[in-house]
């Protein structure tokens, strides 16, 4: 058993990027990101404060609009358009979930697909379904895609069980292994028997936020377990969708939560980010 340390392999990534960036500076280019914090959601500011860090780390040029819960969503859709316009930013990123009253559909449509790094815009998502190379991914599912890839595994061939179908997570990370030649089967709160499909698993994916609604008995000797959860416990400690300390033995690769997919969803935008600016670049080359 390996256990797959999200924050080592996030730390490897980002040093290449940190290279990259430095490289872009070098022809008067500075990646930029715009992210928009409405009202005061506690895990929403403590993750947009990390993204802020790891911008300034990298020494990328970030821009951080905190609104309050009151603001008309025709106010915030004013924002976001000045940030489309802005030619310092490459990517925008508007924190979910957002208040009641906002859209968050109307918000992400309104993002330009090519300032979309967190690739929830329908033209994006259009594009990675179709396979284009010109397509923003969400961050979460092409970090785990990552993390797999550095476990050496060849995907093409295995068997992907996916347990949960969310727009952010399960129906994309399910798509970009179909796209490795894997073979993909989605399950969710509707599939009879779920622990028959997961014990056919090669590859585990578990993105319910179910606190170890993954059990020992379900995953086959082996298997490679990424638990995309992140679940309070009574006590206040955090915990997967998966039973880590029970399957840990059983499992080839296995993530642990905190410390596994987290660490990749904010190195993962930061990739995107430096992508959008370089394709902006590419563009204005051609122009």
């Amino acid at each position: 058993m390996a256990v797959l340390d999200g924050k080592q392999i996030a730390r490897e990534i980002r040093e290449k990027l940190a290279t990259e960036i430095q490289d872009l500076k070098q022809e008067g280019i500075v990646p930029g990101l715009a992210v928009i914090l409405v009202g005061d959601h506690p895990a929403s500011r403590s993750y947009v404060l990390a993204k802020e860090r790891t911008c300034k780390e990298l020494g990328m040029h970030s821009v951080l609009t905190e609104l309050p819960e009151s603001i008309s969503e025709n106010e915030l859709l004013q924002y976001i358009q000045a940030f489309n316009n802005d030619e310092q930013i490459d990517g925008i990123l508007v924190q979910l979930p957002l208040p009641s009253h906002i859209s968050e559909s109307k918000v992400i449509e309104t993002i330009l697909p090519e300032k979309d790094v967190d690739g929830f815009h329908p033209i994006n998502i259009g594009r990675m379904h179709a396979g284009d190379e010109q397509a923003f991914i969400p961050c979460t599912p092409l970090g785990i895609l990552e993390m797999v890839k550095q476990t050496g595994e060849d995907i093409s061939g295995k068997h992907v069980v996916v347990v949960g179908r969310s727009n952010l997570v399960g129906k994309p990370v399910g798509q970009l292994f179909l796209q490795e030649n894997a073979t993909v089967t989605f399950c969710h709160s509707r599939t009879k028997n779920l622990c028959e499909q997961t014990l056919q698993a090669d590859i585990l994916i578990a993105a319910v936020g179910k606190p170890n609604l993954i059990t020992e008995d379900m995953v086959k000797a082996g298997a490679v377990v990424i638990d995309v959860g992140v679940n309070r416990k009574e006590d206040g400690k955090l915990c997967g969708d998966v039973d880590y300390e029970a399957i840990k033995p059983k499992a080839k690769h296995i993530t642990p939560v905190p410390g596994g997919v987290g660490p990749m969803t904010i190195t993962m935008l930061m990739n995107n980010t430096v992508l959008a600016s370089k394709w902006r670049k590419q563009l204005k080359e051609v122009h």
